[in-house]
């Protein structure tokens, strides 16, 4: 079976999120290795206790150099975040040399089925990225970005780490939460990659990158053996955008800008938390006094009030202000 590399990052306001989506790709990729990005110390110290063979923790002082802390000066959590994406898929590539092809994947992803499609899919390409795949209401959304950085990968070959180290200096040089100048965040420059990189595939299962800006647009099911199915396709992964963990022991889904469109769906999200809950006894176990990502009921729904109710613009003076 062949050996699949994957790398990720999360601080301990994501560990949760980051053990399922972990623990579920280890169940469906069992000859996977991820290497996670610690962005706190919490983080490292918990992931390591858990003992999980298939995971190596590196804390974030090994990775970040001069460039990284000069922009870690200028940017707000998630954008830095984002900055690293790109950083840290560099990182493991150059310091870990047995690794032909590495994937970056978001923390606040679940996996439902077997990756391997997907590989299968890739073949020999040297970089893999994936569409939002916007639903017709969400088109105009495009603008800020047409592929999602949720499942990148890179080819130990030279198209693919010269997509790698071009995307690395691009988001050193400017990695912000706005658009500006035809670049947004990280993934606005993923849209040139299919041109420029003849090596580039576009994933297109349709199982993969299920999220809530187009789940409106599927048709979801079970096969007779009881697997999630979206269409005729087994369920592979999902996104989990927007999703909260309350302090109550309840959740938070969604907002309604995308459930007022359609529901969310139900069964995705209910094994979702399942898996959540899981893992917030298990981590308690070892740290009894946890509250990692945990958020007060009344704050969610107040910022879930503003996401429906308050203009763009109000929003994005309000993002700079707290930034600064």
């Amino acid at each position: 079976m062949t050996k699949r590399y994957f790398c990720t990052l999360f601080d301990s306001g994501y560990l949760l999120k980051g053990l399922a989506m972990i623990r579920s790709l280890a169940k469906f990729c069992p000859e996977m290795r991820i290497h996670v990005l610690c962005m706190d110390d919490q983080t490292k110290i918990l992931l390591e206790q858990l003992n999980m063979p298939f995971v190596n923790c590196i804390s974030l002082i090994e990775v970040e150099d001069n460039e990284l802390l000069k922009a870690k000066a200028d940017r707000g959590v998630a954008e830095y975040c984002w900055t690293l994406s790109s950083c840290f898929t560099w990182y493991v590539m150059q310091n870990y040399p047995e690794i032909d092809l590495l994937t970056y994947v978001d923390a606040d992803l679940l996996f439902y089925s077997d990756v391997q499609p997907i590989f299968d899919e890739i073949g020999d390409a040297s970089i893999a990225i994936i569409e939002h795949r916007f639903t017709e209401r969400l088109k105009d959304r495009g603008v800020n970005g047409r592929f999602c950085v949720e499942w990148v990968g890179f080819k130990r070959d030279d198209q693919g780490l010269a997509c790698l180290s071009r995307w690395r200096e691009q988001c050193i040089e400017w990695c912000y939460y706005r658009l500006e100048d035809g670049r947004m965040g990280d993934q606005k420059y993923l849209d040139e990659w299919p041109s420029l990189y003849s090596g580039c595939h576009i994933i297109m299962h349709p199982g993969a990158g299920i999220a809530p800006w187009n789940y409106a647009q599927y048709r979801f099911g079970k096969a007779l053996s009881g697997s999630l199915m979206v269409e005729s396709a087994p369920l592979i992964f999902y996104h989990f955008h927007q999703f909260q963990l309350l302090e109550n022991g309840k959740f938070d889904r969604l907002s309604s800008f995308y459930t007022s469109e359609c529901p969310e769906p139900f069964e995705i999200y209910e094994i979702y938390e399942e898996e959540l809950k899981n893992l917030l006894s298990k981590v308690r176990v070892i740290r009894p006094d946890f509250r990692g990502g945990l958020k007060q009921a009344h704050r969610v729904t107040l910022r879930r009030l503003i996401q429906q109710y308050i203009p763009g613009v109000v929003k994005n003076v309000i993002r700079r202000f707290v930034r600064m």
